[in-house]
């Protein structure tokens, strides 16, 4: 039976009173307060543990949520953040399932909480998105399909040596190839970057670029040394349109993660370089990958079947076409004259063919342009032209 209706806290008071008086049985006692014996035991042994504060009505909660996160999968979970302090709740459980995989892992959103309570983490306010968009990267369906390179944004060392660092990455496993320092943005300081990276992972189909140096130039093709030696490799070079970074998108996403060891600069140059190696070995072997099902790019790229022994090939051109070596000044026999093509092509053997309403200089199957219908120079043909028909295209 219940407490009569009068202020619970006096009558809880009064029963503990006529207990420890001792005149009455305890049964007597219970029956005279409308209360069960149980529950009469029940408040006389709170105030024995607790004075009469034990007599004040408690939370009928429990304790412990009964999905509450057990502490020792808490204590993991911060202590890995505190080991990666860069990366998110999806990355940690991603990776702690793969360390312990017979646990039971809470879901990424209550991690989410767990490291904002912990103040590892601040609450960002929601962020409009543009849509992704994959574009000219949809054909790179197998590793060393295509390879995308630019310079991350370059940083000074607390020295004062300016670091910028060359990168170069997979784009179908998103594998970080390269992250190198350079002296110069130049053919001389790209070149041995790539060399290393062909002897140790072989060639690739094609690697894209943006249109700067030394990946592309302002003359004819747009060709550079850089691009010209890939060429000679077998290898296509692409370049995405001018202002349009999103579709070297997957490069680009990996030079913002990149910012983790690059801010704030190292002492040296030299120390800068070492915390690139670690982040590249991280990058790939450990850090989940949501866009691979939160694994790590390593899991799905292998070194490419083409193997690199430094031969360069000359073009291949068909039968139909007009083959000319392009002189020390850039210029080739033409029709009686000379025309210039560009001094990045010199030494090399470029063709001309005739064309629907013109003649076309190719060098391999990169259009040139067409010859002008005075004979003097040569006119850049719009963007997206298809390659020359007859030309040798395909990989060495």
């Amino acid at each position: 039976m219940p407490w009569e209706e009068t202020c619970a806290m006096d009558q809880r008071v009064k029963f503990v009173a006529a207990c420890l008086a001792g005149d009455e049985p305890m049964a007597w006692i219970c029956e005279r307060f409308g209360i069960s014996r149980k529950t009469g035991y029940k408040w006389l042994e709170r105030y024995q543990q607790s004075g009469a504060g034990g007599l004040q009505d408690r939370s009928s909660a429990p304790a412990r949520h009964g999905r509450a996160m057990a502490p020792e999968l808490r204590d993991r979970i911060i202590a890995l953040r505190q080991q990666k302090p860069h990366w998110g709740a999806k990355k940690l459980r991603a990776k702690l399932a793969d360390l312990y995989p017979d646990e039971a892992w809470p879901a990424t959103s209550s991690i989410g909480d767990l490291l904002l309570r912990a103040g590892l983490i601040q609450r960002r306010g929601e962020r409009r998105r543009t849509p992704p968009h994959d574009g000219p990267l949809a054909h790179a369906v197998a590793a060393n399909d295509v390879w995308c390179t630019d310079y991350k944004g370059w940083v000074r060392a607390k020295d004062g040596q300016r670091c910028d660092p060359l990168t170069v990455t997979d784009a179908y496993s998103r594998f970080l190839l390269a992250a190198d320092l350079v002296a110069r943005l130049d053919y001389a300081n790209a070149r041995p970057v790539f060399e290393r990276l062909f002897r140790e992972f072989g060639l690739p189909v094609a690697i894209r670029s943006d249109n700067g140096t030394p990946f592309a130039s302002t003359g004819v093709g747009g060709l550079s040394a850089l691009s010209i030696w890939w060429l000679k490799l077998g290898i296509r070079p692409e370049r995405i349109p001018p202002g349009k970074p999103q579709q070297n998108g997957r490069h680009e996403r990996m030079h913002r993660t990149m910012l983790e060891a690059m801010s704030p600069p190292a002492e040296t140059a030299a120390a800068q370089q070492a915390r690139l190696d670690g982040f590249r070995e991280e990058y790939n072997d450990e850090r989940p990958h949501e866009a691979l099902g939160q694994r790590p790019p390593g899991m799905f790229y292998q070194a490419s079947h083409r193997p690199y022994d430094g031969t360069e090939r000359e073009p291949a051109y068909a039968d139909h076409q007009a083959v000319r070596r392009v002189r020390s000044n850039g210029e080739i026999k033409w029709s009686g004259g000379l025309l210039f093509v560009g001094e990045a092509l010199i030494g090399e053997l470029v063709a001309v063919s005739e064309a629907e309403d013109a003649w076309a200089v190719h060098y391999f199957d990169v259009l040139l342009g067409y010859i002008d219908a005075k004979g003097r120079k040569i006119r850049r043909p719009e963007r997206g032209h298809a390659p020359a028909q007859g030309t040798e295209v395909s990989p060495m």
